[in-house]
């Protein structure tokens, strides 16, 4: 009987370590994945184009928006889609 009550004790023990170390392995990953997905989080908002600016009145600025939204199509910030309706929105159509 005192060995079979000290193979179940050993059993528990081994079974409790198991746990708790899984639960620390689990813990740990995901206080990684959460760090991992705030730094994803701020390089997208570093990378985010700048808000665009109110159109100001005069024929050298609508040009230099016009430029401007040729650059960010270039780059591929902006869209066919998205640089036509800013392009029609600077000339006023």
């Amino acid at each position: 009987m005192p060995g079979l009550l000290r193979g179940m004790a050993r059993t528990a023990v081994i079974a409790g370590t198991a746990t708790a170390t899984s639960n620390a392995v689990n813990r740990r990953q995901a206080s990684k994945n959460v760090a991992a997905y705030d730094e994803a989080q701020q390089q997208v908002a570093q990378q985010a184009p700048p808000p665009a600016a109110a159109p100001a009145a005069g024929e050298g600025d609508s040009l230099a928006q016009l430029e401007r939204l040729g650059q960010l199509k270039a780059q591929g910030i902006l869209t066919e889609e998205e640089f036509s309706a800013a392009k029609a929105k600077v000339l006023g159509i």
